[in-house]
């Protein structure tokens, strides 16, 4: 007699988790963004090399906790209304056009926004100039990374599982990218002191 396989057990730390996200998303998200923000600087500042730990770390820590966390939350609940009531076909196919012509463009601009602030802008005109510059070049990634990772969560994860693997798959790719940018500042600046002394 056959039995069905019984269903695999979930972690501890991911019914706590989920608990919080369920009876406080918005304080949840905030919170993770925050943890998560500062660890993406720590990881990539240790990763490029750089010697000394600096107050970027603070700064996208706050970041993640007042901006990117509760934005990312807000785009996502409007997301959900406005495929409220959508068959399960519509509703995959709306979650990638949303999330890759809504969601990406607008958490890129405002990360390349208080990125550039954060680096000493302080006229509208240098961050319109910064996020014209930059945001062609993040969206490329997004249009590869997020179709792919929500086509992967849709088909194989458990919609509860959803929003820590984002969050882990978002923490990857973010250090990655940082650390790339990081090491080209730091090749930009030694480049330039050589040329400073053979002048």
């Amino acid at each position: 007699m056959s039995t069905a396989a019984a269903a695999p057990a979930i972690p501890a730390w991911l019914v706590w988790y989920l608990s919080q996200l369920a009876a406080n998303p918005l304080r949840t998200k905030a919170c993770t963004n925050g943890v998560l923000s500062g660890l993406q600087e720590l990881s990539a500042q240790k990763l490029s090399g750089l010697k000394k730990i600096d107050k970027r770390v603070i700064q996208m820590a706050l970041y993640g906790f007042l901006i990117s966390g509760p934005l990312n939350h807000l785009l996502y609940e409007i997301m959900g209304k406005v495929l409220a009531g959508k068959s399960p076909k519509q509703a995959k196919i709306g979650q990638l056009l949303f999330s890759n012509f809504v969601i990406s463009p607008t958490m890129n601009s405002v990360y390349i926004s208080a990125m550039t602030i954060l680096a000493g802008a302080r006229s509208f005109s240098q961050v319109k100039n910064a996020v014209r510059g930059g945001l062609l070049s993040m969206q490329k990634v997004s249009w590869t990374v997020s179709p792919v990772t929500l086509i992967f969560a849709q088909n194989f994860l458990p919609q509860y599982t959803w929003v820590p693997f984002f969050n882990i798959v978002a923490f990857f790719v973010g250090t990655y990218m940082n650390t790339l940018i990081k090491k080209k500042r730091m090749q930009a600046a030694q480049t330039a002191k050589e040329s400073g002394k053979d002048q």
